[in-house]
């Protein structure tokens, strides 16, 4: 089990909790941000030792997050699931204990109530299924998942046109849950709860969410893959390699640094290696990244 990278933060009245499947997996930053060399990364001494390794590779972490809000245990994405045939061979036939994990952390599956995807990359949907006796079923069987309609409608799109490389988790991950009427189709700033709400941030998709948190004055903000590692507050004018469209993505994320940056808003990064949450805050011409 990794209850070891079970983290708790409260929010006001919020309790958020952190799931994590991949801990601190090293790659070139140049796979993140074309030119990011190690020596790119190296100029920024506060990415060490959390976000980066002595000799400046990326450390990214793939993790989900649920929350208690009044009544409501609400999932923010699922991950990546095991048993799964995927692009990539470091998340095929993966076999973790993300299921025994939420159930230490008080989150059993049967009581979440909503699972809300901020897109549908397939690190951020895995876990909306299981496999059982041979088929994927709901593993949040009485929650409602919340499905950005744009998004949902964008992928339908790629799989009619063959617009992407791989559609594999839309039948493992997605197509189960609308077949068994579980799936809501909701709009980019819905208010899940009085405390929770969700902030349009397009760009890595086009109907890409992240989630804003307010209760009893404080302020959290979990990013989703609006921006994947914390180099990209220092570096705000390179293209995310991984953005569906890379002159949003980079709007975007400039905008939403204006808003958060040098503010008492903790922003929770969906991929951020430990400790995961910190503040925006400037420095100089850009911004950096300050650890709770």
């Amino acid at each position: 089990m990794a209850v070891e990278h079970i983290r708790k933060w409260k929010i006001g009245d919020v309790e958020v909790v952190r799931i994590v499947e991949v801990n601190a997996h090293e790659d070139p930053f140049e796979v993140l941000m074309s030119g990011a060399t190690p020596e790119v990364a190296k100029q920024y001494d506060w990415l060490f030792p959390n976000f980066a390794t002595p000799d400046g590779r990326m450390k990214i972490s793939f993790q989900a997050f649920i929350l208690r809000s009044g009544k409501e245990k609400i999932m923010i994405d699922t991950c990546i699931g095991n048993d799964r045939q995927r692009e990539y061979p470091i998340f095929t036939n993966m076999q973790t204990s993300f299921i025994e994990d939420l159930t230490v952390a008080g989150y059993a599956p049967e009581t979440v109530a909503k699972v809300l995807c901020t897109h549908m990359h397939f690190d951020h949907v895995g876990w909306n299924t299981r496999k059982v006796n041979g088929r994927w079923v709901p593993t949040f069987p009485n929650a409602r998942y919340l499905f950005g309609r744009k998004e949902y409608d964008h992928w339908q799109m790629l799989k009619r046109t063959g617009g992407y490389p791989d559609f594999t988790h839309l039948a493992d991950s997605i197509d189960p849950i609308t077949n068994a009427g579980l799936a809501d189709f909701v709009e980019p700033n819905l208010k899940i709860t009085d405390e929770v709400t969700l902030v349009p941030t397009p760009g890595h998709t086009p109907g890409h969410v992240s989630v804003h948190i307010s209760s009893k004055g404080q302020e959290a903000f979990i990013t989703g893959d609006m921006m994947h590692h914390p180099i990209q507050l220092a570096e705000t004018d390179r293209f995310g390699n991984f953005d569906m469209d890379k002159e949003q993505g980079l709007k975007t994320r400039k905008a939403m640094f204006e808003r958060l940056g040098d503010k008492k808003v903790l922003v929770i990064g969906s991929h951020f290696s430990e400790p995961t949450a910190g503040y925006i805050v400037r420095d100089k011409k850009n911004w950096r990244f300050e650890v709770q």
